[in-house]
C-alpha cells in the first residue's frame, strides 16, 4: 500500500533521502551476516506477565520464526495490502509479528494493551482488518474475548488469532518462494501507528519503510548508535516511542531487551545484567534512579547513552548522569506523525541540552547535517507570520522525508494538518531561543 505523491516519492529518491531497499532487506542481511546474535531478549518478568518463560532469540531462530508465521498468514488467506491489529505486551513474539506481517505483504496495525471495545472497534472498522492478533488474558482483562465479541459486527475481521496460536505456527513449515513472490516496495506502508489528541478517536499515522528509513538514520547518528549494540525498550513497542528503539534495532543489527509495563526493580536488572548500551527513560524516572537508596551500586559501565522525552529534563539529571556514569542524557521531541528533534552531544553542548537544534535554520552548519537532510521547520504565531526573534512562541511546523503522507483514511484531518506546502501542523509550542536553539514550550 503507496499513500505517498508520486511526485514526493521522486523528489525523496532523487534527492537520496529514501531508498529501493525495505527494512526487510536490512532484516535478510542482518541473518545472514550475523545468525548466532542474539536479536531479542524477553523480559525478565514474562512468565509473571504471560505465563511464559521468558526467551533469548538469535538472528537465525527469529529469521525461521518470521518466515514460517509469514506463510502461515498467506495460507489462512491474508493478502497484499490487508491490515492486521496487533494488541501484544512487548515481548519477542510481537517484534516477530511485524516482520512476519510484512514478510506476508500485510500491514501491522499496533495499538496499546489498554485500549479497550471503543478504540479497537473504531480501528478495526476504520482500517477494515481482515484480522486480530492479541493474548488471551492480560492484566485480568480477556483480549481474545473482546476480539470476538467485535467479530460479530465487524464483516471484514476474519481471524481472532491468540498469541498461543502464534507460537504454533512458529513450529510450522516456512514457504519461502511463495513469500519471495509477495512484492513489496520501500514506498509501502511498513505499519500504522495510532495516537491520540484532542480528538475523540485514535489518529492513524501510516509510516512506510522509506520514512522508517529517513526516520532512523537521525536516531542511529544522533543516539551515536553502533552496530550490535544493544538496545532495553522499556517503552509500549506500538508506537513512535518504542520504534526509536525498534527500527535502529533493525538497521544497526542490534540485540533489542524488551520490558514493559515499567517495573523499576526489573529494569535496573535488566540494564545490569544484559549490559545495555542504549535505553529510553522519561524525565521523572531519570530522577527516581539518582535519588534510589542503592544508587551507587548500580554498575552502568555499559551504558552510553539514555534517551528521554514527553517533557523536558532537568539540567542536574543531564549533568548528574555524566558526572556519575559518562551516561550522555539525549533529549527527544517527536510525534507519531514522524516528526522529530533530537538533541544530543553531537548536535548540543551539555548546558543547551533542555534545548534543541533548529534543524530547518539554513543560516546555520550543524556537524551532522547530512543525515537530517531534507528536513524543514519554522515556527509561526497564532495569525500563521513566522516568528524568529529570542524569546517569541509559536506552533512548531515540520516538513520532512520521515513524515507520514496523510492520516490513515482520515481526509478532514489530514486537510487540517497538512498544508499544501507540505508542511505539517505540529500542534505544539515551541519558542525561539539564543544560538539558533529551540525550546518546547507546551
Amino acid at each position: 500500500m503507496i499513500l505517498e505523491k508520486p511526485a514526493v516519492i521522486k523528489e525523496y529518491m532523487d534527492k537520496g533521502y529514501w531508498r529501493e531497499e525495505t527494512l526487510l532487506d536490512d532484516f535478510r542481511q542482518n541473518i545472514t551476516r550475523f545468525p548466532d546474535r542474539i536479536a531479542l531478549v524477553d523480559p525478565l518478568n514474562k512468565e509473571v506477565l504471560l505465563g511464559l518463560k521468558p526467551e533469548r532469540i538469535t538472528y537465525q531462530d527469529l529469521g525461521r520464526a518470521v518466515n514460517s508465521v509469514a506463510t502461515a498468514l498467506v495460507k489462512k488467506g491474508i493478502k497484499k495490502d490487508d491490515v492486521i491489529v496487533m494488541q501484544i505486551p512487548n515481548c519477542w513474539e510481537l517484534a516477530m509479528l511485524y516482520m512476519a506481517i510484512a514478510r506476508a505483504g500485510a500491514i501491522p496495525s499496533p495499538i496499546p494493551v489498554q485500549w479497550r471495545q471503543k478504540e479497537l472497534g473504531y480501528i478495526a472498522k476504520k482500517t477494515e482488518a481482515v484480522a486480530y492478533i492479541t493474548v488471551n488474558e492480560f492484566a485480568k482483562f480477556k483480549h481474545a474475548q473482546m476480539g470476538k465479541t467485535l467479530q460479530k459486527n465487524l464483516s471484514t475481521l476474519k481471524h481472532i488469532i491468540t498469541l498461543d496460536e502464534v507460537r504454533e505456527m512458529i513450529k510450522k513449515d516456512s514457504d519461502e518462494a511463495m513469500l519471495d513472490s509477495i512484492p513489496i516496495d520501500p514506498n509501502d506502508i511498513f505499519f500504522i501507528e495510532w495516537t491520540s489528541g484532542t480528538e475523540a478517536d485514535p489518529k492513524g499515522c501510516p509510516m512506510s519503510h522509506n520514512n522508517w528509513y529517513a526516520q532512523s538514520n537521525m536516531f542511529i547518528e544522533l543516539y551515536e548508535a553502533r552496530m550490535g549494540d544493544v538496545i532495553m525498550i522499556p517503552a509500549p513497542m506500538v508506537n513512535m516511542t518504542g520504534a526509536t528503539g525498534f527500527i535502529p534495532w533493525i538497521r544497526t543489527a542490534a540485540t533489542l531487551v524488551l520490558h514493559h509495563p515499567f517495573d523499576g526493580t526489573v529494569f535496573v536488572k535488566q540494564l545490569i545484567q544484559e549490559k545495555v548500551n542504549r535505553a529510553l527513560l522519561v524525565p521523572a524516572m531519570l530522577i527516581m534512579l539518582l535519588k534510589h537508596p542503592q544508587v551507587d551500586e548500580f554498575d552502568f559501565s555499559s551504558l552510553r547513552t539514555l534517551v528521554t522525552g514527553s517533557a523536558p529534563p532537568s539540567l542536574y539529571a543531564i549533568k548528574e548522569y555524566k558526572k556519575r556514569w559518562g551516561i550522555e542524557i539525549i533529549n527527544n521531541w517527536g510525534q507519531n506523525e514522524g516528526t522529530n528533534i533530537i538533541s544530543g552531544p553531537v548536535t548540543t553542548p551539555l548546558e543547551e541540552r533542555i534545548n534543541f537544534p533548529n534543524f530547518g535554520v539554513k543560516d546555520k552548519k550543524w556537524t551532522c547535517e547530512s543525515f537530517f537532510r531534507g528536513i524543514e521547520t519554522k515556527i509561526i504565531d497564532e495569525n500563521g507570520k513566522e516568528v524568529t526573534e529570542p524569546g517569541d512562541v509559536g506552533e512548531l511546523l515540520y516538513k520532512a522525508p520521515s513524515v507520514i503522507p496523510c492520516y490513515f483514511k482520515q481526509p478532514e484531518m489530514t486537510a487540517k494538518s497538512f498544508k499544501e506546502d507540505g508542511f505539517f501542523h505540529t500542534g505544539d509550542l515551541f519558542q525561539i531561543k539564543e544560538n539558533r536553539f529551540i525550546g518546547y514550550f507546551d
